[in-house]
């Protein structure tokens, strides 16, 4: 069967166009029910707790991912300069996921426990002071805005949906986890929880 044939008689090219489409779609679905046989998380990887989750939540929604990813490349120059490249288990619990490829500052994957929660609270109210040379902008006002607990156990049921494993008791007590804490507190505890499963 030649290309003009095909091309002059529509009813077989619309054939031709849905069994492509088809076979394109399987190819793309058929690995998606398969995940959860494939995708484990790497030892030591926990589900966020309540503060980490809100933290996690401030860093999306301050932008921070335009300037700093969360994915180390299997290179040389990346891992002498980050750590162990990333896997596919760090992630598990990330819905969605922060990798990123812009690079205005450090790739943060392996930043938790490389310096004190009082270096990221400096950090966060003025960058400058620890970095003299750094252009992020300062976030001040993260110390003065106050969770909300009521919003905690709606987010976590929601997770739960997706695959992330919180149990009931742990989604009731996430409100009182995150009272009287700030976004700023939250930020740094997620911060805190990024890249431990590998050194």
């Amino acid at each position: 069967m030649n290309h003009e044939t095909i091309e002059k008689n529509i009813a077989l090219m619309g054939v031709l166009i849905a069994i492509v489409i088809s076979v394109a779609g399987l190819v793309e679905i058929v690995p998606l029910y398969l995940t959860g046989q494939t995708a484990e998380p790497a030892p030591g990887v926990v589900p966020y707790t309540a503060l980490q989750l809100e933290g996690r939540d401030v860093y999306i929604r301050e932008g921070c991912y335009n300037c700093h990813s969360q994915m180390i490349r299997p290179f040389l120059s990346e891992t002498l300069r980050y750590g162990h490249y990333s896997v596919a288990g760090e992630f598990v619990y990330d819905h969605p996921f922060q990798w990123g490829s812009k690079r205005t500052g450090p790739d943060l994957q392996r930043v938790g426990g490389k310096y004190s929660d009082e270096w990221h609270r400096i950090h966060l109210n003025n960058p400058r002071d620890v970095v003299p040379e750094s252009i992020m902008p300062a976030y001040a006002w993260l110390s003065e805005s106050t969770i909300e607990p009521s919003s905690m156990p709606p987010k976590m049921r929601a997770l739960r949906k997706v695959g992330v494993p919180y149990s009931d008791e742990e989604i009731e007590a996430s409100g009182e986890a995150v009272k009287g804490k700030t976004e700023q507190d939250a930020l740094i505890a997620y911060l805190q929880s990024l890249g431990h499963a590998f050194k």
